[in-house]
């Protein structure tokens, strides 16, 4: 038995069968001694046992799941039967007045003819091989089912931990060369920038290592890293941020957000006051709809942009199956990118 669920399941059966069994002795019109229950329910009920175990136990997983040899199965449970049907049938004839007699109508002892006693014998073992095999198959079906889905989920998180390490040091990079450039040109707003950096990684180290956060959160985050984008610029970036809703109480996975946000200041324009980057934010209790708007620059472009936006829609797919809807809109002046995801 390779889980606690067979074992469970085998001790149901074998619970139902002996309480099946003394039920039968209690509305028993016949007084049973105590040696007819020793020799109907103790040695026959040992080969009974003996007849599922070994079924359950060595034949379907040696021959079966191993060797995957049905005809040898087949031969196996066949001799199985017949050894079965003459330890009992020896049995039977030490202890006739037991096991090859019982009382008719009339009160009056009768015989067992050896063919009824053969027949329900043949019986009687093949309903313990056929539910043995039958529990046999489908705890190790559940069981194997329960490994595969166990096998996926850690797949997944795998991929999802390599995504999210790409994600980390993409936004560290590019943060890094962002506050390179202020400090080349001595500006004042370094020691701000690297304040402002620290706190996101804060949030990015330890806040995102749960599997979900507020939906509050991720939104103050993105927020700050729109603060750490204006410092970049000498009259600041041209940002607006509307929010509409309630933002209190959802859960969201983290660091779902900030890719489209990136892409903006990435490969936009976000220094025109008259057409400045639009990030838009609608949520209630069951639905967020998430746009970014940006003017489109023809220079502003890195080796690493395809990383952001390939790595959040790949994210998307693992943990909002069916639960989300990403629409991109690249036109000649602008780049849109629409987010609707189920909370």
């Amino acid at each position: 038995m390779r889980s606690k669920g067979a074992i469970i399941v085998n001790a149901i059966f074998w619970v139902l069968i002996l309480a099946f069994s003394l039920l039968m002795v209690l509305n028993s019109p016949e007084k049973v001694t105590r040696f007819e229950l020793l020799v109907q329910f103790g040695y026959f009920g040992l080969i009974n046992v003996s007849i599922y175990f070994i079924n359950y136990l060595i034949l379907i997983p040696n021959i079966i799941q191993k060797q995957q040899r049905s005809w040898l199965y087949l031969i196996s449970i066949a001799g199985l039967v017949a050894v079965t049907m003459v330890v009992k049938f020896g049995i039977a004839l030490m202890y006739p007045e037991v096991m090859l007699s019982h009382r008719g109508p009339q009160g009056k002892l009768e015989d067992i003819s050896y063919t009824s006693f053969l027949v329900g014998t043949f019986l009687i073992t093949g309903f313990f091989i056929v539910i043995s095999s039958l529990l046999k198959f489908s705890t190790d079906w559940f069981s194997n089912e329960r490994i595969q889905r166990n096998l996926e989920s850690e797949k997944k998180d795998m991929e999802l931990q390599f995504l999210k390490s790409q994600l980390n040091p993409h936004f560290l990079f590019n943060s890094l060369n962002n506050i390179y450039s202020l400090a080349y040109q001595k500006s004042d707003k370094t020691a701000d920038a690297i304040l402002k950096l620290s706190e996101i990684m804060r949030y990015m180290i330890y806040e995102s290592n749960d599997s979900w956060v507020d939906l509050s959160k991720e939104v103050e985050y993105v927020k700050s890293y729109v603060e750490l984008q204006k410092l970049r610029f000498k009259d600041g970036a041209a940002v607006e941020i509307t929010i509409n809703g309630e933002i209190d109480g959802q859960q969201i996975v983290p660091l779902i957000l900030i890719s489209f946000v990136e892409n903006a200041f990435k490969h936009g324009i976000a220094n025109d006051h008259d057409d400045p980057i639009k990030i838009n934010i609608i949520a209630n209790q069951k639905i967020l709809h998430f746009s970014v708007s940006n003017k489109k620059s023809k220079t502003n472009k890195d080796a690493m942009g395809g990383v952001g936006l390939n790595n959040v829609e790949r994210r998307l797919q693992l943990l909002y199956p069916d639960r989300y809807k990403l629409n991109i809109v690249n036109s000649a002046t602008h780049y849109t990118t629409e987010l609707m995801l189920d909370l």
